[in-house]
């Protein structure tokens, strides 16, 4: 799929064959080197960056979805202030877990699948249609998972036809599983969803949304190294990004760290957090 050097400025027959509106699909049948899942496996187990802990909460009127900072490489904190959470398109978000790298070039990859969806049919493709198009992304990567370099996403969103937020994991098949209420994935989510899971309830507000992610993600770093709670003393504090009917919002900095000071705070006078009641 060589660019026309001849003078012509016209594009590569490629671009102009009928086919599927899948980019991934696209990419496949005229340069399938492109892909990820498509390059030659490394010999052995390689040793690289992995992110680790991503909650979700639904809340009345729209979805949370949060991550951790700390990227480890087996016992040693590789970065401290890497991003797990990027947007999707304007009505949803994806969060890393697994291999880092990979990971990222993963989620460029979905971000233009759907761009070029949206370009090619001149609609946007509903939420469910979202969640089947990563799952055939993930399992495109299960080569390099069987090498250890495994991809394992969250997808979050604003379902605009049923109006409500929802949440989806997968395992590293491409196998999806929508979860209701809140989830967890990466090494710190046992303890993650185990906090969420004393302290969710129906019809939460943004606000305790936001702070029940950050609730969680600050009882996953104090039980598993791999996670990151809020860093004041260098001011890295989790991603928080809300996605309601008006589209994806990544909270600032300052919004965070106003919750994570207020937990922190807290925390002094309670270190196991809030406690729920026996009945």
């Amino acid at each position: 799929m060589e660019a026309n050097t001849g003078g012509t400025g016209r594009l590569p027959a490629a671009f102009l064959t009928p086919g599927s509106s899948s980019f991934v699909d696209f990419l496949a049948q005229h340069q399938p080197e492109l892909l990820p899942g498509h390059r030659s496996l490394p010999e052995g187990i390689v040793q690289a960056p992995h992110g680790t802990t991503i909650v979700s909460a639904v809340f009345d009127g729209g979805v949370v979805i949060a991550g951790d900072r700390r990227a480890t490489m087996g016992n040693v904190i590789a970065q401290r202030d890497i991003e797990k959470v990027f947007p999707a398109d304007d009505y949803s978000a994806v969060g890393i877990a697994g291999t880092a790298g990979l990971a990222v070039e993963m989620v460029r990859l979905f971000q233009l699948e759907l761009e070029h969806y949206e370009k090619i049919e001149g609609a946007v493709l509903s939420l469910e249609g979202k969640a089947n198009r990563l799952t055939t992304m993930i399992r495109g990567n299960l080569g390099m998972a069987m090498q250890g370099l495994a991809v394992v996403p969250m997808f979050a969103g604003y379902d605009l036809d049923l109006g409500e937020g929802r949440i989806f994991t997968y395992d590293v098949t491409g196998g999806r599983s929508e979860e209701r209420g809140f989830a967890a994935i990466g090494s710190g989510s046992l303890f993650a969803r185990g906090s969420m899971k004393k302290l969710y309830r129906d019809r939460l507000t943004a606000d305790q949304a936001a702070t029940l992610v950050v609730q969680a993600l600050y009882d996953a770093a104090d039980d598993d190294s791999a996670t990151g709670g809020p860093d004041l003393a260098r001011k890295i504090f989790p991603i928080v990004s809300l996605i309601t009917e008006d589209g994806f919002r990544r909270l600032s900095d300052s919004e965070v760290s106003e919750i994570a000071v207020s937990i922190t705070e807290h925390r002094r006078e309670h270190p196991d957090g809030p406690q729920a009641p026996l009945l």
